[in-house]
């Protein structure tokens, strides 16, 4: 059941050479009410989306002009209703985009060099794009918030697709408990020695950014000197918000741990209850010790689950480290579709490593434990049960009832986003540059209000 989303999108044109573009003359592409698109922001865009490996295509400017004219449209209609982003939300888009882009082009001096100027420099100039953009998705949230369907809408929904319903791939629901090895507290000593020597390095005077450039283990900051951006008290663990808030701008903490591993930190600046810190990050890594103790502590927990002393479910409530699975009775998600929270998931969605475990077990069978690699490379034990699986089929509403409902809404969303768009359409000066009338996308941006009808 393919879905369709208005998506408000802003492409940013990092990587771009602009010293060629400002040695063209500019024109209006495109005039919304009292906004105005330049032709250079289309152009500037459409190098990004080249720069990400896509070959040319002149109708992928009209979809970037599309998408442009829908955030302006947005952005006039959030003026009206006054609703504006905080400052510091837009700094954190802005650093965290940046840290991206670093991270990619490999670091700060590579990326300068593709912007052909400083990182400083180019955060200035696309905040204003990035705070427009935030404004606008603020507003389209604002429009669907209150949507929802009721089943006989799904029904109804259900009912329209006729021959047009699609055939679903084998499901199954999968559960795990996942045991990840525990270091005792002598395990951890040469850690913590070991952040807490970079920390006397810096009171001896070596500067923080540089220590964190070089040693810190935290993927997404290293790249900018253990730089974190401003984040408020809800945005990290509550050891890391302690030292956080606690210390003055300029201090730096003692070591410290999280459940990601031992910290320091630095405040560069307060603002209000916003915090603009600088850390570095240094992860225990398991000790083959760890890991003995862990399967010993797999193989006792799927030995009460097989004498029937525990079920599975309360299993993984009550020893799996898995934060996302551990209270839904250990059952996985469909990544796919996290709002509607099935926990029906297509065969060629599942980790290969989870498939060819579950592959040869009965419905209602349990995999003895097994040593598996995470995402992030850290070992651990496994357990697996296989709930249900559902063969190949045609949609019902008995089945498939979630993803149907979820489908259903996404329509409703659709038709009142169009329709909410269709009266601003109707009620906006609206101009498009001659060059881009003629994409089919855009002809309704032009229509009058006879021709819409």
């Amino acid at each position: 059941m393919k879905k369709v989303f208005l998506v408000v999108t802003a492409l940013l044109g990092l990587f771009l050479n602009t010293y060629a573009q400002k040695n063209n003359i500019d024109k209006v592409a495109a005039v919304v009410g009292n906004n105005i698109i330049l032709l250079s922001d289309i152009n500037q865009q459409y190098t990004q989306v080249l720069y990400q490996g896509q070959a040319a295509d002149p109708n992928i400017k009209c979809k970037i002009l599309e998408n442009t004219l829908i955030q302006k449209l947005l952005k006039q209609q959030a003026e009206i209703d006054s609703i504006m982003v905080d400052d510091s939300q837009v700094d954190d888009e802005v650093n965290r985009r940046m840290r991206y882009s670093i991270n990619r082009a490999g670091g700060q001096e590579r990326l300068e060099q593709f912007l052909n100027k400083s990182v400083l420099q180019y955060k200035d100039e696309i905040r204003p794009s990035i705070k427009d953009e935030l404004i606008a998705q603020k507003m389209q949230s604002k429009i669907t918030e209150n949507i929802n369907v009721t089943p006989l809408e799904v029904e109804k929904y259900y009912k329209s697709l006729g021959d047009t319903l699609p055939e679903f791939n084998t499901e199954v629901e999968v559960g795990e408990v996942i045991l990840n090895p525990q270091l005792t507290k002598v395990e951890k000593e040469r850690f913590h020695d070991k952040i807490e020597a970079l920390r006397l390095r810096i009171k001896g005077g070596e500067d923080f950014g540089a220590l964190a450039k070089a040693y810190s283990e935290d993927p997404g900051s290293v790249g900018d000197g253990g730089d974190l951006g401003f984040f408020d008290r809800s945005q990290m663990a509550k050891e890391f918000t302690s030292w956080a808030f606690k210390l003055k701008a300029g201090e730096m903490s003692p070591v410290f741990e999280t459940e990601f591993g031992f910290h320091i930190l630095q405040v560069i600046e307060r603002r209000g209850e916003q915090v603009h810190a600088r850390h570095i990050l240094i992860m225990p890594k398991s000790t083959q010790a760890s890991i003995d103790r862990t399967k010993l502590h797999a193989d006792s927990i799927y030995n009460n689950i097989m004498a029937k002393k525990l079920s599975f479910a309360a299993a993984a409530n009550l020893y799996s480290d898995n934060k996302e699975t551990k209270y839904n009775g250990g059952m996985m998600l469909n990544a796919e579709n996290v709002q509607s929270r099935t926990t029906f998931i297509p065969i060629d969605k599942l980790d290969p490593a989870v498939f060819l475990v579950i592959d040869t077990m009965k419905v209602g069978g349990i995999s003895k434990p097994e040593l598996f690699t995470a995402a992030d490379g850290k070992q651990g034990y496994r357990i697996l049960y296989l709930k249900s699986k559902i063969p190949p089929h045609k949609a019902n509403l008995v089945q498939d009832f979630p993803k149907i409902k979820a489908a259903a809404q996404d329509d409703k969303t659709n038709r009142t986003l169009s329709e909410w768009f269709e009266k601003r359409r109707e009620s906006t000066y609206i101009k498009i540059d001659p060059e881009f009338q003629t994409c089919d996308g855009l002809k309704i941006w032009t229509k009058t209000k006879t021709e819409s009808k």
